[in-house]
């Protein structure tokens, strides 16, 4: 049995800031033994040559030596994700999630929350954008799964990813080895990896059957409704991060998730929301939530048809500015509006998963409770 989750949410005042995690350490928040993963927002360009995810990551992991037991190395296995790009109004942030004794968390037989992680095998640069990657992507979410408590699918709600994209030394590696690269566009290579991740999840879930290479970025029917990738230089494995639901371990929190069918679908982040546990009226505001809403995680992408709701937009021919910080900014304005707080986890290039145009919502909330005994 996994044992209970404790998880908050926390600002980054830089981009090398990590204060507020030594602090919830300090105050006896959160055991810096006991921290088992971040997913957080920096602010860089978001791009291949985003290196503040690289600054963020290292703050972070200096805090969990500095305060803990682990060594350097076991604290490098502990899954860091960071999405860069704060584009319009979302906030430099991160959220934290990390273990609790029993005998510390409230107890309750009704769902909550859970998180496992894992690494995959290795993943080439020739892999990615094709079915080797789905495997091993599939293989990984199976066994984060296993160590979340998670027998059934339906319980999971998100799952997190950080894989490799594909960089001009590695795609001069595959070549030395006689193998041939999907793209050598290293910023489409973004979307790809991401858009191959998904399938992965999705195949794991049970969401899909696996797919054919031929159908990667191409068939977009095929998508996952609970999964959020992210691609960089850091690694070159596939990091996954699943987080769901299991009765009997107790704790405060639980995490639900739908999607947004565009880039306005405010009722996709509320139904989510709701999804979670809350009790929210028929038209809800930011004020009904109470400060109980931890933080709401989304995925999405400029929608193909260069059309919302049937409005003509130029995002995907502009030639200024990339529609990866266009849609970003969009949604992560929608998503401030909704939950009334710019600290938001909205990340970008989006292929395969929610619907085409829209993205996937997860939310964590506190459901509150008292310690019995």
């Amino acid at each position: 049995m996994p044992e209970p989750i404790e998880v908050r949410k926390i600002p980054l005042h830089s981009v090398s800031d990590a204060s507020e995690l030594a602090a919830l350490i300090d105050d006896g928040v959160l055991d810096a033994d006991r921290v088992i993963a971040v997913i957080g927002k920096t602010e860089g360009n978001g791009g291949v040559n985003d290196y503040t995810r690289i600054i963020a990551d290292r703050a972070f992991r200096e805090v969990l030596v500095a305060k803990g037991s682990r060594s350097v190395e076991e604290v490098k296995q502990i899954p860091i994700v960071w999405s860069g790009g704060t584009d319009g109004v979302i906030s430099p942030h991160a959220t934290v999630f990390a273990t609790l004794p029993a005998d510390k968390a409230v107890r309750t037989d009704e769902p909550r929350l859970t998180v496992g992680f894992a690494m995959s095998d290795r993943i080439s640069p020739e892999d990615i954008g094709r079915t080797a990657m789905i495997e091993k992507v599939a293989a990984a979410v199976r066994t984060a799964m296993d160590r979340a408590g998670i027998t059934d699918p339906a319980d999971v709600h998100y799952v997190q990813t950080k894989t490799p994209l594909l960089t001009i030394d590695t795609i001069r590696d595959a070549k030395s080895r006689g193998q041939r690269v999907w793209t050598e566009n290293t910023h489409e290579s973004m979307d790809l990896s991401n858009a191959t991740t998904a399938l992965g999840i999705a195949t794991a879930l049970g969401e899909i059957d696996q797919p054919a290479d031929d159908q990667v970025m191409h068939d977009l029917s095929l998508f996952s409704a609970v999964a959020s990738c992210s691609s960089g230089v850091e690694l070159d494995q596939a990091q996954i991060v699943v987080v769901g639901n299991v009765r009997g371990i107790g704790g405060r929190y639980r995490i639900g998730h739908d999607v947004m069918r565009d880039a306005l679908d405010q009722d996709g982040i509320w139904s989510a929301i709701r999804d979670a546990g809350l009790d929210l009226p028929e038209r809800p505001h930011h004020s009904d939530l109470e400060g109980r809403l931890v933080n709401v995680f989304l995925k999405c992408e400029a929608d193909p048809t260069g059309a919302v709701r049937d409005r003509r937009n130029a995002m995907l021919d502009d030639s200024d500015v990339h529609w990866h910080r266009q849609i970003k900014a969009c949604v992560g304005g929608v998503a401030a509006a909704v939950t009334g707080d710019p600290a938001v986890f909205v990340s970008v290039a989006a292929v395969h998963q929610g619907p085409s145009g829209g993205g996937p919502v997860a939310a964590i909330v506190d459901l509150g409770g008292t310690l019995e005994g």
